[in-house]
């Protein structure tokens, strides 16, 4: 079971990912910075959230805490017009680091203690915790995306006035097993 636990989050969290891109590329540079507000977050803010959150969580996740001394948290949140080839650095380096992270990790593993911010979690704890975390992020940046494109926007799931069609579809296929990322 805590394979099946291990591949099921990594098919989850590339699907995630995945929404994020397709975002991505639905806007141009200067809609990456864009700000409702000056307390609100553009999509470039969040990616600098998470790919630090990201970076810090799991590197070197049973040796050091997972609120690294060298993170600049307060710096995520900072203001700034990057070039979509940093965002995209910037978002790629975190996941390459949760991912590589989670390729290493065993069944045995999930039970052990890790800390972040001096409190003590099981690794499936704290893969739990992020797995709430990033998407929540996610559907930030999809949320705006849509927002953005208005009427120009690419659905990412079941498009608006498409869910009979859509259910009528899968109602006449045979029965199977799916896979989280074979779903809209």
């Amino acid at each position: 079971m805590e394979n099946d636990y291990l591949t099921s989050v990594k098919k989850q969290f590339a699907y995630y990912k995945s929404l994020g891109e397709k975002t991505f590329e639905q806007l141009t540079d200067e809609q990456l910075y864009w700000q409702y507000n000056p307390e609100s977050n553009s999509i470039a803010m969040i990616v600098k959230h998470m790919s630090g959150n990201m970076i810090s969580r799991w590197t070197d996740i049973f040796t050091t805490d997972g609120e690294k001394p060298t993170r600049n948290r307060e710096a995520e949140f900072t203001p700034s017009t990057p070039t979509r080839q940093t965002i995209t650095e910037t978002w790629e380096q975190g996941w390459q680091c949760l991912f590589d992270t989670l390729d290493k990790l065993t069944a045995d593993d999930l039970g052990k203690i890790v800390y972040i911010r001096n409190q003590g979690h099981t690794v499936m704890e704290a893969i739990n915790r992020q797995l709430a975390h990033y998407p929540y992020h996610v559907g930030q940046i999809v949320f705006l995306g849509k927002m953005l494109c208005n009427e120009n926007w690419h659905s990412l799931s079941i498009p608006r006035g498409q869910s009979e069609n859509y259910n009528a579809d899968k109602f006449a296929q045979e029965k199977r097993k799916v896979h989280f990322t074979d779903e809209k």
